[in-house]
């Protein structure tokens, strides 16, 4: 009897070498497929340890559609379960550095990485595009996400997915039909787009700080939505506040709520546009947020049609400092 041949190892150099090159792809396709750093991490970590323990059987092949075939499966389960989780209020995705997401020789807020897909990648971060995201189901979202993101082809995406091409082109033509509505009022980043969003929420922050209701009101769309995202551990509008005089009162009375207590502020690039940061060395209460992320989102007229707040500590965990970040309650998101 013919003794069976050894199987093919991958040495731990090669494996490191691999885990290396496709570390940040699987990072920013496991964050666009949950919205979630936290779990994009984990679902990373999980990729290669399959990697270490089932590795694919042609080694000698490339690795990267297979990395990404674990990956992206792994996150529509992830997806699943975290669209069954109980959570508190209005969710938003976790901010994140632009650096984690795209190459770090290039200016993602200024200059998006140039791609023939439906999305630039910067745009694909954006806390705009992956709230649109959460209208699609999980098979969806990663079908419109390999195909107008990473620029897959039906046949590649279908090998990922084991689907079908035909099912893969029906889940595309729902996924995009869903996205219409973005579409239709989407702002790619640019230069221009963050300078000009940076001026209006300067102005908006400082008519804030003295409660003028009436110079916010002046910058707002008449829909403009604001969203607060606490994970019911803070006091805050826990369902969507619409329309610009509510939303303007409603930050009139924030404002006056914390006019004590001066918070640091600073401006960072995340999700390829400008955030402000914002920080409390001294909570007065266990009730108010030490630290809190806000991001304004522009209409073509230069009036702000979004506002989100992320105040929810296991959100903010990777951008503020540990001890601005005090355990919170409920589920992570």
């Amino acid at each position: 009897m013919t003794p069976a041949m050894p199987e093919a190892r991958t040495e731990p150099a090669d494996l490191a070498r691999i885990f290396a090159e496709n570390r940040r792809l699987l990072f920013g396709l496991c964050y666009r497929m949950t919205g979630s750093a936290a779990d994009a991490d984990d679902l990373v970590q999980e990729t290669f340890a399959r990697a270490l323990e089932r590795p694919p059987r042609d080694r000698d092949a490339p690795w990267r559609p297979w990395l990404v075939r674990v990956a992206v499966n792994l996150s529509r389960d992830e997806l699943r379960r975290r669209k069954r989780r109980a959570y508190k209020g209005p969710w938003l995705p976790e901010p994140v550095e632009d650096a984690l997401l795209v190459e770090p020789e290039r200016e993602p807020s200024h200059e998006p990485a140039e791609t023939t897909g439906r999305y630039e990648l910067v745009e694909s971060v954006s806390i705009a595009f992956l709230l649109a995201l959460e209208a699609l189901t999980p098979a969806q979202r990663a079908v419109l996400l390999l195909r107008d993101v990473i620029e897959y082809t039906a046949g590649e995406a279908a090998a990922a997915l084991d689907l079908s091409e035909a099912n893969v082109r029906v889940l595309h033509h729902r996924a995009r039909k869903a996205m219409a509505a973005y579409d239709a009022r989407r702002r790619p980043p640019s230069r221009e787009l963050t300078q000009q969003t940076l001026e209006v929420m300067g102005r908006f922050l400082r008519c804030m700080s003295h409660q003028d209701v009436a110079g916010m009101e002046a910058l707002l769309t008449a829909d403009v939505v604001t969203l607060n995202d606490t994970n019911g551990r803070y006091p805050a509008a826990g369902v969507p506040v619409i329309g610009a005089n509510k939303v303007a009162r409603f930050h009139a009375g924030i404002a006056d709520l914390r006019k004590q207590q001066l918070p640091r502020i600073e401006v960072r690039s995340l999700n390829g546009a400008p955030a402000v940061v914002c920080t409390y060395d001294e909570p007065v209460s266990d009730r108010f947020a030490p630290a809190f992320i806000t991001q304004g989102e522009l209409d073509e007229d230069g009036r702000i049609r979004r506002i989100y707040t992320v105040l929810a500590p296991q959100k903010l965990a990777r951008l503020i400092p540990a001890r601005l970040t005090p355990s919170g309650t409920g589920s992570r998101g």
